[in-house]
């Protein structure tokens, strides 16, 4: 099994955030609580109770870009970078690959930094976050990411993010509940994709590989109300949503990777299984975000897929044969 979507905060870059970042980012002091982010005895304890699991590295949460300037964002990326790195190589039967981190808020300095990780660091692909610097990823000036990933025959990783202060009510000033996080983060999942359909991204990048968190939002679910909608839209309103397309929309929502961090949930599974199908859908557990830190999601993410009612050798490319394939493995 390779769990695609593994996070951490290797202990030396987790020292500099805590240093350098602004002190009011809203995921201050999570690591108190899951210290399985970079409490390595601690993580191999959990994942040695799995038989045959490798990971993928992803650096945690907040995006640098979020929480430092441009120069300090430059000095941390590198030092995620390469501390996944030493990781990758120190432990090669644990770790299959990282991903690389990104600053983000100066994009010279990121797609320099893309070319050492994945040139020099062996990296197999970036973590992006949406939005990004508040801004939408079917931005202009994101445009030379993805022509880069296009021509590595590499994916991206996107992220969700909203924190408590972006409120769920215009009377209120925050989110309560954990909404913004529970049901505000598929939703930016969602949008990220939508938008990067409909300005053509997708079109113009044709090579372009995306990984989706939490198994594409709610894209699945909503994939008819999505074409309806933009059918009405676009036929009883003349929006004319659809004129950078050459296909139908559901076409290029089908392109994307979606993987299992559902946190078990064999129904919703299923929903992914039957938008994404086999060969687009990834193991991915969201380690060590869970209760138990790490150890929750572990398990009921594999006993979904592995209780669920498809061929087993779909189970197979979801487990491991589709990562290898995405990843050159």
């Amino acid at each position: 099994m390779i769990d695609i979507y593994a996070h951490i905060l290797p202990i030396n870059y987790k020292n500099a955030l805590d240093r350098k970042a602004r002190s009011d980012y809203y995921l201050r002091g999570v690591d108190d609580a899951v210290p399985t982010l970079w409490d390595l005895d601690r993580w191999f304890g959990i994942v040695d109770e799995f038989d045959g699991l490798r990971q993928v590295l992803t650096l945690a949460s907040p995006p640098i870009e979020s929480v430092v300037g441009d120069k300090e964002a430059v000095e941390l990326a590198k030092l995620a970078n390469d501390e996944m790195a030493e990781l990758v190589a120190k432990y090669p039967r644990r770790f299959v690959a990282a991903v690389a981190c990104l600053p983000m808020n100066d994009i010279d300095a990121a797609l320099k930094e893309l070319d050492r990780a994945i040139t020099q660091l062996n990296f197999k692909g970036v973590q992006i976050y949406t939005p990004t610097n508040d801004k939408p990823i079917d931005q202009k000036e994101f445009l030379p990411l993805y022509d880069k990933m296009s021509q590595y025959d590499l994916p991206i990783w996107i992220h969700p993010q909203r924190d408590r202060s972006f409120s769920d009510y215009r009377s209120e000033d925050h989110s309560k509940y954990w909404i913004f996080s529970m049901f505000g983060w598929p939703y930016e999942t969602t949008s990220a994709m939508t938008r990067l359909v409909f300005s053509g991204i997708m079109e113009k990048y044709p090579n372009l590989k995306i990984i989706t968190h939490h198994c594409g939002g709610m894209l699945p679910y909503f994939a008819d109300r999505m074409a309806g909608g933009q059918d009405f839209a676009d036929v009883c309103l003349g929006a004319k949503f659809k004129k950078h397309l050459n296909k139908p929309p559901i076409e290029y929502f089908r392109r994307f990777y979606g993987d299992t961090a559902l946190y078990g949930a064999p129904n919703s599974l299923m929903c992914g299984y039957a938008f994404f199908g086999s060969e687009h859908m990834l193991f991915g557990t969201d380690m060590p975000y869970d209760c138990e830190c790490g150890a929750r999601y572990l398990r009921l993410t594999i006993d979904a897929i592995n209780t669920i009612t498809i061929p087993e050798d779909h189970k197979k490319m979801i487990f491991e044969g589709n990562a290898k394939r995405l990843l050159h493995l």
